[in-house]
């Protein structure tokens, strides 16, 4: 996952999408979140049990502030990582409307490609992070390898959980065995995507707006 997202529906259609009972405290506003080209290390719109909050995206450790903060964490490990040893435990949930890969087509600048779920659904991707503790907030995604034609657009791609297992997921019920188990087993399958090419515009981060998502013929 090249690290690159969009999320321009509202917190409420987020929400009525995952079918989550029960209120949930509303850090994040009422309006459209309007964000169709969303970068690392600025903040995103994310569910932690019983909130909606902005959070940054990446994360790492307090004796880790000689690196970059990785944005992504890869399926295979993370559940026994020493890094991410502190925030395993929490489980948050990213929710967007589709993010952005970029394949060498053989031109200058990379092609991109827009990835959404061919049902329009927002994609509810698993992720791990920490939050209230000031200066060290921020979070990770949680990937895994591509299978299927998914492949020729990037050979990592988050982890995305349908909304019963999202629920579940964000559940602080659910134990970090079976939490590990639905990250290995349970996300949704490659078929579940479409993707197509978008203007080269969106590799700018500081341009927006929703032509970025229209396809290219």
């Amino acid at each position: 996952m090249c690290g690159r997202l969009s999320q321009y529906h509202g917190i409420h259609d987020f929400v009525d999408a995952l079918s989550m009972p029960g209120a949930l405290a509303n850090e994040v506003g009422d309006q459209p979140l309007a964000h169709f080209n969303v970068a690392p290390s600025t903040n995103v719109a994310v569910f932690t049990p019983g909130r909606a909050r902005w959070l940054r995206w990446g994360w790492r450790p307090h004796w880790a502030h000689d690196r970059a903060p990785p944005i992504n964490a890869r399926v295979e490990k993370v559940a026994h990582s020493p890094f991410f040893r502190a925030i395993w435990g929490h489980r948050l949930l990213v929710p967007v409307d589709g993010w952005f890969e970029w394949v060498d087509e053989g031109e200058a600048k990379k092609q991109p490609y827009y990835i959404h779920r061919r049902d329009g659904l927002p994609a509810f991707c698993a992720g791990i992070g920490q939050w209230d503790v000031a200066d060290d907030d921020g979070f990770v995604i949680v990937t895994a390898d591509s299978v299927g034609g998914m492949v020729d657009i990037h050979d990592r791609r988050p982890v995305v959980f349908a909304p019963d297992l999202a629920r579940a997921w964000l559940n602080p019920a659910c134990d970090k065995a079976e939490a590990e188990q639905m990250l290995l087993n349970l996300g949704e399958p490659s078929e579940a995507f479409a993707w197509y090419r978008v203007d080269k515009a969106v590799g700018n981060v500081r341009n927006q707006g929703a032509a970025l998502l229209q396809q290219l013929n």
